[in-house]
């Protein structure tokens, strides 16, 4: 697979930045970003991992003699100057002045990411000592790729048609994480081994297995374990006016709760999703039901 993007980075005392290479569109970029300090970008350099032939190399005070990368003498392919030293009458708001938190995209005449493995940085007005830098990159990095958020999951959810005024379920189709043995109640339970997350609790009260009606569902309720050990009510998702009219519906809903949360995971998501003006399901009090006091579908 092709690398979509490249990151170097440089750090001295006073002075850090990350340059992130990349293809977009069939064009390629460098985004370079102060992490700490600040400087004024004058020009940048880079090449491949073969040192050998002619150096490219910039007159004056932007050139980059004498850089080397782990004791041996580079070679640049390409150099490309941005402006000249010194910040002027623009001072800090010349357009290469870079400080933390600052990034400045630079376009490159590349065909493949193959050509760029070192990246170089002629910059002065710096915040190291020195005051000026000629920055060498090596070894770049892949980037991370992000991590899919942790879907929730549930001990058991109800697809209620019936409530009481309360709220407590009175009747419609509890679906269980795990089947319990024994089972006298015959509360359907998830087929062994799926994951216990909404989509197949809906997928499988949607199949001929339970053959759900979802048009009759007024809210769905989630349980869990709550923080004293009891299994209890999490949260619950009221169908609209007219109900839900179709599996999308419903999981969009649903999707539209998680993302009110934010970034929170597990039992954090779950206790920012309880809904106070719904009264908790008393744990004991349901298992003391009968199952004719419950229709179960």
């Amino acid at each position: 697979m092709p690398e979509t993007s490249k990151i170097f980075t440089y750090a001295v005392d006073g002075l850090a930045y990350t340059v992130t290479v990349y293809e977009e569109n069939g064009e390629f970029f460098a985004d370079i970003t102060v992490d700490e300090g600040a400087m004024d970008v004058n020009a940048i350099y880079f090449g491949d991992d073969d040192f050998s032939g002619s150096s490219e190399s910039l007159s004056g005070p932007l050139n980059m003699n004498g850089t080397r990368l782990d004791g041996e003498k580079v070679q640049w392919d390409e150099a490309t100057e941005l402006s000249d030293p010194g910040l002027g009458p623009e001072g800090e708001d010349k357009e290469t002045y870079l400080q933390t938190g600052d990034t400045m995209t630079v376009s490159l005449d590349i065909e493949s990411l193959d050509e760029i493995d070192i990246f170089g940085i002629r910059a002065t007005s710096t915040t190291n000592d020195a005051g000026s830098i000629k920055g060498v990159s090596g070894d770049p990095e892949e980037p991370e790729e992000p991590e899919d958020p942790e879907e929730p999951t549930y001990e058991k959810v109800f697809f209620g048609e019936v409530f009481s005024d309360s709220g407590d379920p009175l009747g419609g189709t509890f679906i269980l994480d795990e089947e319990p043995d024994p089972n006298p109640y015959s509360i359907p339970a998830l087929p062994e081994g799926t994951e216990p997350t909404f989509d197949n609790y809906l997928s499988y009260f949607l199949s001929e297995d339970i053959g759900g009606d979802l048009s009759a569902v007024q809210s769905v309720v989630f349980y869990g374990t709550g923080e004293d050990g009891a299994q209890e009510e999490l949260h619950r998702i009221d169908a609209p006016e007219g109900g839900f009219q179709s599996a999308d519906d419903l999981l969009a809903a649903y999707d539209d709760a998680l993302e009110a949360t934010g970034d929170l995971a597990g039992q954090d998501l779950m206790a920012a999703l309880s809904l106070e003006d719904h009264a908790e399901a008393d744990p004991e009090a349901e298992e003391d039901l009968g199952a004719d006091e419950f229709e179960l579908l």
